[in-house]
């Protein structure tokens, strides 16, 4: 991962993580927020104590997200850089926001019991939802289409050690631009 140079008059960088439900978003980003300092957002949290949302979905037992709602509680916040975000989609965040989306791939029998395993009760409808849109690569195709390649990294996550690596090699980005900035 080479560094660009930080998007506006930001002082530090922003970072979205994204991927299918059960990719390891929330842990990975919790562990590069401990380890850089970057303030971890993550935005179903947000959602549900904002009420950034426009209702329930009784078919996939979740919140209907409004995504202008989202963004324009993020804008300031995401204005000044150094945040970490969470969420399974991107393709509705300003591409200003981002200097480096990172994609998780799991593979999809992993997935399969990931999510089956959730405590949170996923209902077969949504697990299997979830594998498909893993294995039709929805999530990383909306990456590609919403933000400039080369700040695009697709990385496995599989493993613990798929987790440690996926963490580190952010960690060590991390460091490169804020060397670039100062």
């Amino acid at each position: 991962m080479q560094p660009e140079s930080l998007e506006g008059k930001r002082r530090q960088p922003n970072v979205l993580v994204t991927g299918t439900p059960g990719t390891g978003k929330s842990t990975t980003c919790e562990q590069i927020a401990e380890a850089t300092g970057l303030r971890y957002i993550n935005v179903g949290d947000l959602v549900k104590t904002q009420d950034l949302h426009c209702g329930w979905d009784d078919e996939f037992s979740c919140h209907i997200i409004d995504e202008d709602k989202v963004c324009d509680a993020l804008e300031d916040q995401m204005g000044r850089g150094g945040n970490i975000v969470d969420y399974h989609g991107c393709d509705f965040f300003p591409e200003r926001w981002f200097d480096l989306v990172i994609v998780l791939q799991t593979d999809n029998t992993v997935l399969y019991e990931r999510l089956e395993k959730r405590q949170v009760g996923y209902s077969q409808n949504k697990v299997t939802e979830n594998v498909e849109c893993e294995i039709m690569h929805v999530i990383v195709e909306e990456a590609m289409d919403s933000y400039r390649q080369e700040i695009v990294q697709v990385l496995p996550s599989n493993t613990v050690e798929d987790l440690e690596s996926n963490v580190e090699r952010t960690v060590q980005w991390y460091k490169q631009v804020m060397c670039q900035v100062r």
